[in-house]
């Protein structure tokens, strides 16, 4: 048996509000508006780029019609800086280090397009980790679809022993839909209390995250 562990990327591997608020309102420079606070974009985080695209008419006022324009004018602006700020959160390195030494297919299932997402773990040192990426692109589905996490696990060759780490309400929803443990990194960029997000278990630092997420493993019946 294979056990496998999927991460959500933003807000939970790395820190990317900053890039995607900057390509956001840089996509707003073009059209002559003024910028959105970082906080506010933060609100719009979590459905993929063409969801907070239209978040971000919505909320400016701008014509809906525009919707494919404005999302690959603000995935363009992206692309040119997509790193420029991003990092990962503290540990996590270490902590996916830990796990690959312990045998865990790991994998990635992230509603960002995947060449940015693959991008971003390659210039961050990441990429040597990831068995699987599967962006918000490369499917017919996206989170909350349960169906964008299972082909997921399903690329990692596993149905059980299956882990699902993110931050948010979307992540939770997700997990919860495809019936799989969902650990809830609690420094991202979820937008409800803790207590409100079903999850098994919550960690708020990624030094933390191997022996709980291999014990939750172990519980599964892998043994480790």
């Amino acid at each position: 048996m294979t056990a496998a562990i999927v991460f959500d990327l933003d807000g939970t591997l790395v820190d990317s509000l900053a890039d995607i608020a900057a390509a956001a309102n840089r996509m707003l420079s073009d059209q002559g508006h003024a910028p959105l606070p970082e906080e506010t974009i933060r609100g719009f985080v979590g459905n993929g780029l063409p969801k907070l695209v239209e978040r971000v008419i919505l909320h400016c006022g701008l014509s809906i019609e525009s919707h494919s324009e404005l999302t690959q004018g603000t995935l363009n602006h992206y692309n040119q800086a997509s790193s420029a700020t991003t990092r990962p959160y503290p540990s996590v390195k270490d902590a996916l280090q830990r796990l690959r030494a312990a045998d865990i297919a790991l994998g990635v299932c992230t509603n960002k397009p995947e060449a940015p997402a693959r991008h971003i773990l390659e210039v961050l040192d990441l990429a040597q980790f990831f068995d699987v990426v599967i962006g918000g692109d490369t499917l017919k589905s996206r989170k909350p679809d349960p169906a964008h996490l299972s082909a997921t696990f399903e690329a990692l060759g596993t149905n059980d022993a299956c882990v699902f780490v993110g931050d948010s309400e979307v992540d939770a929803e997700t997990a919860q839909r495809a019936q799989v443990p969902f650990l809830l990194y609690s420094e991202g960029y979820r937008k409800s209390p803790v207590s409100e997000l079903p999850h098994l278990a919550s960690f708020d630092d990624f030094a933390r995250l191997p022996d709980l997420a291999l014990r939750i493993i172990g519980l599964s019946g892998t043994g480790l």
